[in-house]
């Protein structure tokens, strides 16, 4: 595997990151061992592993969330362990958006009231501005039109690019997808994938996704498995053959309710390369 170019400059690192938790059996419970990572400025970085793997500890670590036990988290050249709650906050509201595999819509508000709620906590320019920022984010993802529906009345799809435009809607420079297209069928997972690499990309965020499916990892520009609390980094040439080792990988992904059983996820690479991101999403 090729290495990130070297002209970008460093968003994200860790160094020797661990993550224990203290059981009921006062046993120590290890999560995470000694995981070291870099993610460049505009860079698309997955993070395969199993169920139990570690990948959401991960995650929250990434997002400012949780606090590593041991180890360093920088994010662009500040040391996150010292910081307050507050500050933590403060810039992960500000520099990280997540997109999560079930939505996580508020189902009374509209899909415009939805992607407006991060700039209810933002600057008093976004907050004054909230409503034609929203707008124009929804237009971004093809739902102008769809602004004042409530997630009941959307599709999977549309309800992942309202999540996806909320995740986006403060232009953050780095994007944390946990399981984006778990929840849906797979040309529609395929085109949120291509809606997501699009705006990344457009906007020179990072984005780091967190996935057991094969199919969203084969995206980015450099993958990693994460075994048993490991993080190793996978070569392209032998990247199917590392992650299938690990039981309880998928190749696919199940349909959605009502779609029946398990769908491989090559099925669906052929539709939705003939469409684009918006035009494949249902």
């Amino acid at each position: 595997m090729s290495a990130a170019p070297a002209d970008r400059s460093t968003l994200l690192q860790l160094h020797a990151v661990t993550r224990t938790v203290r059981l009921p059996s006062r046993e120590d419970l290890h999560i995470l061992r000694g995981v070291d990572l870099t993610v460049d400025v505009g860079e698309h970085v997955a993070v395969v592993g199993r169920s139990g793997s570690g990948k959401s500890t991960l995650l929250n670590l990434l997002g400012l969330i949780d606090r590593q036990t041991t180890g360093q988290i920088l994010f662009d050249g500040v040391e996150t362990t010292r910081l307050s709650d507050r500050r933590r906050a403060r810039m992960r509201g500000r520099s990280i958006g997540f997109v999560f595999q079930q939505f996580n819509l508020l189902e009374g508000r509209t899909a415009l009231e939805n992607v407006m709620m991060p700039l209810m906590y933002g600057t008093a320019g976004q907050f004054w501005r909230r409503e034609r920022t929203a707008l124009e984010m929804l237009d971004r993802v093809g739902l102008a039109d769809r602004a004042h529906q409530k997630p009941g009345r959307l599709s999977g799809g549309e309800q992942q690019r309202v999540a996806v435009a909320r995740a986006l809607v403060r232009r953050p420079r780095l994007i944390l997808a946990d399981e984006p297209t778990g929840a849906l069928d797979v040309t529609t997972g395929e085109a949120v994938m291509g809606l997501l690499d699009e705006i990344a990309k457009d906007s020179e965020a990072a984005l780091v996704t967190i996935t057991h499916d094969l199919q969203v990892a084969a995206r980015s520009q450099r993958s990693y498995l994460l075994d048993a609390g490991v993080l190793h980094d996978v070569d392209s040439a032998h990247a199917r053959e590392a992650l299938l080792a690990t039981s309880g990988i998928r190749e696919g992904r199940e349909a959605v309710a009502g779609e029946g059983a398990a769908a491989d996820a090559r099925t669906g690479a052929g539709a939705s390369a003939s469409a684009g991101p918006r035009e494949a999403i249902a």
